[in-house]
């Protein structure tokens, strides 16, 4: 995969992002993920790729673009494409911080297949490599976290998903005496957080989708961090959905080389609304500015991307007249 794809990706979080950035606060998080998925698919049309959409939006049958096995791009490279045009709709509809569009990008076959169900995940950066196990307790992951960040737990920050299935894993952090920070949605950014130094997250634990999982684990591998996750379907139609894709043992522990594997891979990600790391959309006359981050396994390179974005009166990304 050649390096210039990069900016393909962040044209494709970035229409997504600009689009979706006009419902801030307006209450439609439906309407901004709608808007979100057009423009990325726009700009993935176009792109110089001979892309196979792995994780979308939906279904064909849903009559959804971007769904699952979607054939996109105008090129000959053989790539998977990984998606979530808008990740924290909920976030946008009531104008809070943490929405983003995310994209990743590896070689054909390497990332994946997931249905839509949910995960257990715990995330960490580098310094924390190697030293985390799903089949240990929160106070025992927390403790070799902490060794390898060489700080006590006290001092380690604990970003959550702010859902009532994890009272417990609250509890038992609070217990262990680590920091926590409450997500109300979009765990994507807050795995990628974990691996970034001076972010003020050290690592993403709980139960979250599985198709945000993949894609947390392409920043994290180009990030140079570690993952652990469990599938965990609820329903037998989860279970049979799994199944179908070639998933049959669900009590097993994925490493990030099972989520995303082979010798490259890209991640881009464009803020809606602000993130820790990123500004969010922010529209003046006749344009937008947006801020986004992108990466590439193969060369470790990690870039912050300050866009301004010269928009005409007439422009279809705006929603208003």
């Amino acid at each position: 995969m050649d390096r210039v794809l990069t900016l393909e990706l962040v044209r494709a979080t970035e229409e997504a992002a600009v689009r979706a950035g006009r419902m801030m606060g307006i209450g439609d998080g439906g309407a901004a993920h709608h808007l979100a998925v057009a423009g990325m698919h726009q700009e993935l049309t176009a792109a110089p790729v001979n892309g196979h959409v792995i994780i979308g939006e939906g279904y064909m049958a849903d009559g959804q673009v971007l769904f699952d096995g979607e054939e996109i791009g105008r090129g000959t490279v053989p790539v998977d494409i990984a998606v979530a045009s808008l990740d924290g709709q909920r976030l946008v509809a009531q104008g809070q911080p943490g929405a983003v569009s995310v994209l990743a990008m590896a070689g054909r076959g390497d990332i994946l297949r997931v249905p839509d169900m949910y995960m257990e995940k715990i995330c960490v950066g580098p310094r924390a490599l190697g030293r985390i196990d799903l089949n240990q307790s929160v106070q025992e992951n927390l403790r070799h976290i902490a060794e390898g960040l060489e700080r006590s737990i006290d001092d380690v920050t604990v970003a959550i998903l702010d859902r009532q299935r994890h009272q417990d894993l609250i509890r038992e952090c609070r217990i262990a005496g680590a920091r926590i920070r409450l997500i109300h949605d979009g765990d994507v950014t807050a795995a990628a957080d974990a691996a970034i130094e001076g972010s003020g997250t050290h690592v993403l634990m709980g139960i979250g989708g599985a198709r945000e999982g993949v894609l947390a684990a392409a920043a994290l591998r180009c990030l140079g961090g570690d993952m652990q996750a469990r599938l965990i379907p609820y329903t037998e139609r989860e279970r049979q959905k799994g199944e179908e894709l070639g998933i049959h043992d669900f009590k097993r522990i994925l490493t990030l080389s099972d989520l995303v594997r082979g010798d490259d891979c890209f991640f881009a990600a464009t803020a809606v609304t602000p993130t820790l790391l990123m500004q969010g959309v922010r529209y003046f006359g006749g344009g937008a500015r947006t801020m986004s981050v992108v990466m590439r396994y193969k060369t470790g390179t990690i870039r912050f991307i300050d866009t301004v974005h010269r928009l005409n009166a007439s422009s279809h990304w705006s929603v208003r007249k």
